[in-house]
């Protein structure tokens, strides 16, 4: 059966609807259907001069649509959308979008969640705790552990901490979880890569991996052990390497996946490589899940100018994960 993709545009003013018109106007492999405000997205398509015809979606659609035309699973906006201006009632919106496509995707009527960039603040405004849609699918699926990557040609980063404060990091690093992390990645890297013994290389938390002790002893006392006990139970674990010389081909070229210690370590190395052409993907979960690999972009938002290469590249990444040849 041909494969069916539940797709968010995320925060309504910025640039998720303009990039699902975008993406509407190519001819998928994939059945496609967004979920969002029929209303709200007929009128972006409009100020964008942008053709499209929009086909309410059941169960029984099972046809791939032709250019210019995509399924749509009508949720009415909470409040008014005003191009580029956020607007706090329609954070009870966009989660309702997530959790719409988090259950259909658990269910198993989708094959994969592809998300457009949220503003977490603005959902946070409304009064809803909402730290990022790892976190929120992992809720919702009750998933204990998940693990961020984001991956671009030539380099996969996956973090061992993702949303929270840089003071809270060393304390979050534990054995615990980095044997939880590094478990999870072996086993998704197996199953939805199909890479039958995944190298990973982990990265030091303090600068030069500690310098043996002499710039922080997290490395003796927590990954060190830890990465020993993992390589006992059959894991191919290189490091802790120093992160300001990991992210250099003679690695590269043998590393399946980089370990990040925390959120900005590895990702403005990925970033600066691949912005605009890479995709974020939640490892874990009891689905696949992917997304763009920037913010919403407010200021770009119904000008015609955003660049739908990294969405794109999300809905590549699920077709490949979803066939195993990611």
């Amino acid at each position: 059966m041909t494969m069916k993709f539940a797709i968010t545009p995320g925060e309504p003013a910025g640039i998720g609807p303009d990039l699902v018109l975008e993406i509407a106007q190519r001819k998928w492999p994939a059945i496609l259907v967004v979920f969002a405000d029929q209303q709200m997205m007929e009128q972006r398509a409009k100020l964008l001069n942008i053709p499209v015809e929009f086909v309410p979606y059941d169960t029984e659609c099972n046809d791939v649509l032709l250019p210019g035309q995509l399924y749509i699973q009508h949720i009415p906006v909470s409040g008014e959308v005003e191009v580029g201006k956020l607007n706090s009632e329609n954070g009870h919106y966009v989660v309702e979008t997530l959790r719409q496509a988090c259950e259909k995707n658990i269910q198993g009527e989708f094959d994969a969640v592809v998300t457009g960039p949220v503003h977490k603040g603005i959902i946070n405004q409304a009064g809803i705790s909402f730290s990022g849609h790892t976190e929120y699918f992992a809720y919702q699926s009750n998933t204990n552990d998940v693990v961020m990557m984001l991956s671009t040609p030539g380099l996969r980063v996956v973090l061992a901490t993702t949303h929270i404060p840089l003071a809270y990091v060393a304390k979050a690093i534990t054995k615990e979880r980095l044997h939880k992390v590094l478990h999870i990645v072996h086993t998704e890297m197996k199953l939805k890569f199909g890479i039958n013994q995944p190298n990973i290389y982990v990265c030091g938390l303090n600068p030069h991996a500690g310098e043996n002790g002499h710039i922080g002893k997290e490395e003796l006392e927590v990954i060190i052990p830890a990465l020993e006990e993992l390589r006992e139970q059959g894991l191919t674990i290189t490091g802790p390497l120093p992160a300001d010389t990991m992210f250099q081909p003679k690695y590269m070229e043998k590393a399946d996946a980089v370990l990040a210690m925390y959120h900005d370590q590895g990702l403005p190395v990925l970033k600066h490589m691949g912005f605009g052409h890479s995709a974020n993907i939640t490892l874990g979960l009891p689905f696949i899940r992917t997304s763009v690999d920037h913010g919403t972009a407010l200021d770009l938002a119904g000008t015609g100018e955003a660049d739908a290469g990294s969405f794109e590249f999300a809905i590549d990444k699920a077709i490949k994960l979803a066939t195993n040849k990611a």
